[in-house]
């Protein structure tokens, strides 16, 4: 299956979805899927707003912007939105260093009409109370997001869903951050490689998330992940995303961290 099949599938589980009221509850079917422009890391430095422009040609409409050399891409907050806006796109969201500039990158998501900052990465933490000292961090990063007009999150990776101390520190962080200040972006490829299952966590936490990162992968028999292309993997997407529905997910953004050839031709839709 390649990502143009894989894509109309998924959307059309989920109008399915929405005739099945026994199974969820005031679904929707998923009408646009968006993309996450590190997946195409390799064009954007070199020509922002071409790659921008190729994306918006092949039916994207939701961009999620990263850190790169300025998530903006060199624009200022007013030209990055009129430029986007005139394509019919939005960028939605952007992953960003909270540890940088914070009260400035705040004010230009603002005012470029974002809806989401999110922190991208934190790495393995030695024990939960570091994870824990995070999780305050979250609260006042996000207190800051959110007087701002915008809501804060983390994007997770396989890390915080495997065990430390007895428990799973994602957890903790959902556990030890406000509702009101922090949300939660799920990457379905890392809480997959990590072993844990999907749907049942969208069951426990699902209103805690937002937005969700969606690319696929195989593991092998040592456990070594390797990303796909979207549908050669293994990732049972039409279970996990109905969960994803059920729970509320607003935004679905194709990801690709790795590709076999060129990255634009793995993001064709």
């Amino acid at each position: 299956m390649n990502r143009r099949d894989f894509l109309k599938q998924t959307s059309a589980l989920s109008a399915g979805i929405a005739l099945t009221p026994s199974l969820f509850t005031e679904a929707k079917p998923i009408k646009k899927f968006g993309i996450q422009l590190y997946s195409v890391r390799d064009l954007m430095p070199k020509d922002a707003k071409g790659t921008m422009k190729k994306l918006a040609e092949m039916g994207y409409t939701q961009f999620e912007s990263y850190g790169g050399p300025d998530f903006l891409w060199g624009m200022s907050p007013k030209e990055c939105k009129t430029f986007l806006g005139d394509m019919g796109v939005k960028m939605v969201s952007t992953h960003f260093d909270m540890n940088k500039d914070l009260d400035k990158n705040i004010e230009r998501g603002a005012e470029a009409g974002l809806k989401y900052m999110l922190c991208p990465y934190l790495g393995p933490q030695k024990t939960i109370d570091d994870w824990k000292k995070k999780a305050d961090l979250f609260n006042q990063v996000g207190e800051k997001v959110t007087n701002a007009g915008m809501k804060f999150g983390y994007h997770n990776h396989d890390y915080s869903f495997k065990p430390l101390e007895g428990q799973i520190p994602h957890e903790v962080l959902l556990a030890n951050t406000d509702p009101k200040k922090v949300m939660f972006e799920l990457d379905l490829c890392w809480i997959v490689a990590a072993g844990q299952d999907a749907v049942e966590h969208f069951k426990k936490y699902g209103k805690r998330y937002e937005l969700v990162h969606i690319k696929d992968m195989v593991k092998d028999s040592s456990g070594k992940v390797t990303q796909k292309d979207l549908g050669q993997g293994s990732i049972d997407f039409v279970t996990i995303l109905k969960a994803a529905k059920k729970a509320g997910v607003k935004y679905y953004l194709v990801e690709q961290e790795q590709y076999p050839g060129a990255s634009i031709d793995s993001i064709k839709v």
